[in-house]
């Protein structure tokens, strides 16, 4: 009997020993079918796609990328490039206010060229005025003040050029916000220019956008606005023309 006790005793313990080696077994097995997955899964399946700042165009009935730049960021190109002559110069540094002075005229050379508008000829007078002040850069005899003064003529007439060119395009509905950068960027270059200039235009201005703010609000109301919209805008244009 206690042969047969022991017998079975061992019997009991290979047994269970089995079984644990057969559940890590399985365990194992699981796991290394669950882990590649999961890691399909995570790159595939549930990866977050990446947000790509560009819109489908349809055309001819092909989808086609279209990369969305807005508006103000494309017509402030080469104003930006004036503005960072005008910052260089005040530091002393002539080699950059050369290479930004020459790009902020290439810019607006090229918006009169491709958007021309009744202001086609003042821009490009502008243009040349500021290829004038280039020789006098390495020299030192360009100042700070004449060469501010110039680039806000010249942002008067691009602002202009830019404004007119949203005019002529027809319905002003749902342009508000178009506008009222076009119409600050105007207020701008005119009050660096100071005196009763920007007295009289600030009025002008200040007047427009109260009513082109009504143009994105959409039914009656912009409807109602749009008229006198068109004329004030007309007289802020025609300042500008002026001042030039």
């Amino acid at each position: 009997m206690p042969e047969t006790n022991l017998l079975f005793s061992s019997l009991i313990a290979t047994t269970k020993t089995s079984l644990v080696f057969m559940k890590m077994h399985i365990r194992l097995s699981l796991a290394a079918t669950i882990v590649p997955f999961c890691l399909v899964l995570g790159t595939g399946a549930f990866a977050q796609p990446e947000m790509s700042f560009v819109e489908m165009g349809l055309t001819g009935g092909a989808i086609n990328e279209v990369s969305i730049v807005p508006d103000s960021f494309q017509d402030s190109a080469s104003t930006t490039h004036l503005d960072n002559a005008v910052a260089a110069l005040e530091k002393g540094d002539k080699a950059a206010t050369t290479q930004e002075l020459k790009a902020g005229i290439a810019g607006l050379e090229a918006e009169a060229q491709q958007k021309p508008t009744s202001f086609k000829d003042k821009l490009l007078s502008q243009a040349s005025k500021l290829k004038a002040l280039l020789p006098l850069i390495p020299t030192g005899a360009l100042g700070n003040g004449a060469l501010a003064k110039a680039v806000s003529l010249a942002k008067l007439a691009s602002g202009g050029n830019k404004l007119e060119g949203i005019l002529a395009a027809g319905s002003l509905l749902g342009k508000g916000s178009q506008l009222t950068s076009g119409l600050s960027g105007i207020g701008s270059a005119l009050s660096a220019l100071g005196g009763g200039t920007q007295s009289t235009g600030q009025s002008l201005i200040s007047t427009a956008l109260g009513t082109v703010g009504k143009l994105d609000q959409g039914g009656l109301v912009a409807k109602a606005a749009e008229p006198a919209a068109k004329t004030q805008l007309t007289s802020v244009l025609n300042f500008v023309k002026g001042a030039l």
